[in-house]
Parts: structure tokens; sequence; C-alpha cells
């Protein structure tokens, strides 16, 4: 009978980082909800989201119009990228624990690849935009499913389940394929380039409240298990064959941990684009400032990842607004200089 690792209690001055990541949430939405081009003040907003709590009578005092940007354009946003951000995050600390790597992130598997497979084939042959705008999602989410599924058979195959290295490699393989297909649908559909693009770069600017209670299920059961596995992704951290003496079965634990951040990713990129650099940065920005343990590094990535892409969604809105960056280039922009600091100081974490 399979035993469970002893529990280890944290230290109560763990408790300091997880508050810390909860103000740094609740000033990322803060932000998020005041910053735009109509000036709505904090104290307002406070005031309209308590007409709107039952048993208050509390009159709103914005404007008709103000309610609408603040509630339906503003707070979807907030809300689904802290989602998308979270379950990003929080997927690649899980992925660097099984793989025992600090340089993999959410997309390895083929997720990207397939989902932008999917959205590509979406967005060449849907007959209408409103077609387009149901199928997009799902033909997104199906087709990173699709590609992580074919990693894992490849993966499988070659070694058994018993070499991680052997699930990255054929990650890398899948990964050419997809996108050497998606490449392909492009070159035979020019017309469609600038909408697959947009897609690819990122975005949280066509989101609603549809968006947010489309995805929410997933991300909430994904980003639940992987915490759940947390102790667990520890005890892989000092190796395979020590991991089993204490009682765990790798092979199972990974396929959990690998399908439910796979499920969660596919999810959010299904709405939101390919966001890159967020599974990569936040985690370790995270290992390097509290140690390496998953049991804060996994809560903490939720929290952290979610505030960072709805500041990274600020920027994309302000910078040169009234027109908008792709939030991907925001990410990039953050991400591409901490991956090569990362590359340098990684041998200490191999």
């Amino acid at each position: 009978m399979e035993s469970a690792p002893a529990r280890v209690p944290l230290p109560a001055r763990a408790l300091v980082p997880v508050l810390g990541g909860v103000a740094f949430v609740l000033a990322a939405v803060a932000v998020g909800l005041l910053v735009g081009p109509v000036s709505v003040g904090a104290g307002e907003i406070a005031r309209s989201a308590a007409s709107h709590l039952p048993f208050l009578d509390v009159a709103s005092p914005l404007t008709p119009a103000e309610e609408a940007i603040v509630w339906e354009l503003r707070a979807p946003r907030v809300v689904l990228g802290l989602l998308v951000g979270g379950m990003l995050a929080i997927a690649g600390g899980a992925y660097q624990g099984v793989f025992r790597n600090p340089l993999v992130d959410p997309y390895l598997l083929g997720v990207a690849a397939g989902a932008g497979l999917g959205a590509t084939l979406a967005i060449t042959y849907a007959g209408s935009a409103v077609d387009r705008y149901e199928l997009l999602p799902l033909a997104a989410f199906a087709g990173a499913a699709l590609g992580v599924a074919m990693a894992y058979v490849l993966g499988q195959a070659a070694s058994g389940g018993r070499s991680p290295a052997a699930l990255v490699l054929a990650g890398v393989t899948v990964v050419a394929f997809l996108t050497a297909v998606q490449t392909f649908v492009q070159q035979q559909h020019t017309d469609s380039l600038q909408q697959v693009y947009s897609w690819i770069l990122g975005r949280l600017n066509t989101s609603g409240w549809h968006e947010v209670w489309l995805v929410a299920p997933y991300i909430l059961v994904a980003s639940a298990v992987l915490l759940l596995h947390r102790r667990v992704l520890d005890v892989l951290s000092v190796g395979d064959d020590e991991a089993a003496t204490l009682g765990v079965n790798v092979k199972r634990v990974r396929l959990v941990v690998v399908v439910f951040a796979t499920v969660g990713t596919a999810a959010a990129v299904a709405v939101s684009g390919l966001i890159g650099f967020v599974g990569i940065i936040v985690p370790h920005a995270i290992r390097l400032a509290i140690g390496s343990s998953y049991r804060l590094v996994l809560p903490l990535s939720l929290l952290v990842g979610g505030g960072f892409l709805v500041l990274a969604d600020v920027l994309a809105r302000t910078v040169v607004a009234p027109a908008e960056l792709p939030i991907g280039v925001v990410t990039a922009a953050f991400g591409a200089p901490f991956f090569a600091m990362l590359l340098r100081t990684t041998r200490s974490f191999t």
C-alpha cells in the first residue's frame, strides 16, 4: 500500500509571503479597475460595488455609462487576467517541479503549438465572425489537448514513462510538427494572417464575462489539484528513485500533474491567446525570493501570476492609448531579460 510522505509543517513566517501575495493581487485589481481613459475614483467604485450586494441599501454614485465601463469592460478583463495569469504561473511551477528543471514552461509539451493550430483552423475556415467567435476557444482548447496527448503518447512509447527527458523531447517533436502544419495553413490562407497573429500575441481586450465563466471551472479545478500535489513535488525534487523509496508513485504523480496543468493551460490560452514567459518568470522569481519549497512556490505563483498579468494588461492598454499593445509583447519585454538572467544562473538549480 502506497504511503504518503510525512507532513512537515511550514513555519509561521511562511504567512508573510502569502499575505504579501494577497496584498499584491488586491493592489493589481485596484489598478486594473481604476486606470483607463475614463477617470473613476476608488471610493465611487467601492460604493458602486456595495450597491450590487444584497441587503445593502446603497445607491451607486456612477452614471450608467460609468457602470458599464467599470463592470462590463474593466472588471471582466481584471478577473480573466487573474485567472489566466495565475493558471500559467502555477502550471509553470508545477512543470518545473515535475521535470526538475526551472527552464520549462506550460507550453513545453505542445500546448501552444496545438492551440495555435486549432485557432488558425477556426479563424481560417469559420464561415462568419459569429461562428469564429464561438469556435475559436473550443478549437484552441482541442488543439492544445491534442498536442499534449500526442507528446505524452510519444514519450510513453520512447521510455515507458520512466524518463522525463523523453517526454520533453517528444514535446519538442510534436511542437515542430504542429507548427509546420500551422505554417502551411497560413500560407494557403494569407488573408487571415493578421487575425492569426493577433491571437498568437495574446489579448484580453475582447474578454467579457462570457469568457470568464467559460474557463473559470477548468482553471479553478486544475489549480486546486496542483495545490494538493505541492508537497509531493517537494519529494520529487530529490529524484525519482528516492521519491519511490518514500512511497510516491512517481509515474502516477507525473501523469496527474501534467494532465491538470495542461488542461488549465489549454483553457487559459483558449480565451487569451499565447501569452509567453509568465510560466517561467513568476515561479522562478518566487523561488529566488523565498526558496524552492513547492508548498509555497505554487500558491504564491497562483497569486503573483494573476496580479502580474493584470498589471501587464494595464500597461498594454495604456502605453500607446487609445491603441492597445498585444499583452504578449508586454510580458515578453519583462520575460526575455529575466530568461537571459535565468540562463546564466540555472546551473545552481540543476
